[in-house]
């Protein structure tokens, strides 16, 4: 469990899947996140299922859960995806599904815990972000904790009608804080 100030990561659990799929039906929460059709219990079931069966060192979802009194609230995900053992790399992701907790800091704490493990404990030398042009909110949430804007991915993703435009970022270990 990696734990902060006000969130911890845990790994998720086949009981998380009824948050999940309530979140990522709604318009609001999945906005600038790549889906772009409805999501069923059973296939967010499966996805979770696989997720459980994927060794930590390829890749891993972690739960994010914000402290409430003497209680830990499940309110979104993180993750490293697709890390490379040769190039010693991940791409990084992230949502808060609870609204509730949006613009409250949580987002960018467990972006730098998540930040911190992939360096500290997975021996990551790059950690790398594909991010909506359009989502300010997160930009910023990414430029605080170090990442650094490395493209443009023009016109890459169709997403509500129109196409839309991506910026890849990216930290380095050696320009991580720590």
């Amino acid at each position: 469990m990696l734990i902060g100030n006000k969130v911890r990561l845990r790994a998720i659990e086949k009981e998380d899947v009824h948050n999940c799929v309530r979140w990522l039906n709604d318009p609001e929460v999945i906005q600038y996140l790549y889906m772009t059709s409805p999501l069923g219990l059973a296939m967010e079931e499966k996805w979770i299922e696989e997720q459980l069966a994927t060794p930590p060192t390829s890749g891993q979802v972690l739960a994010i859960e914000a402290l409430e009194g003497d209680n830990w609230i499940h309110i979104g995900n993180t993750g490293l995806h697709k890390v490379e053992p040769v190039n010693l790399q991940a791409e990084f992701g992230i949502f808060i599904g609870n609204k509730e907790y949006w613009n409250k800091g949580y987002g960018s704490e467990a972006t730098k815990l998540i930040v911190k493990h992939g360096f500290e404990n997975l021996n990551l030398n790059r950690i790398y972000l594909y991010v909506f042009e359009d989502n300010p909110r997160a930009i910023a949430t990414y430029k605080g904790v170090g990442f650094v804007q490395e493209g443009l991915l023009r016109q890459a993703v169709y997403k509500n009608g129109r196409f839309n435009n991506m910026l890849l970022m990216s930290i380095l270990h050696s320009e991580w804080r720590g």
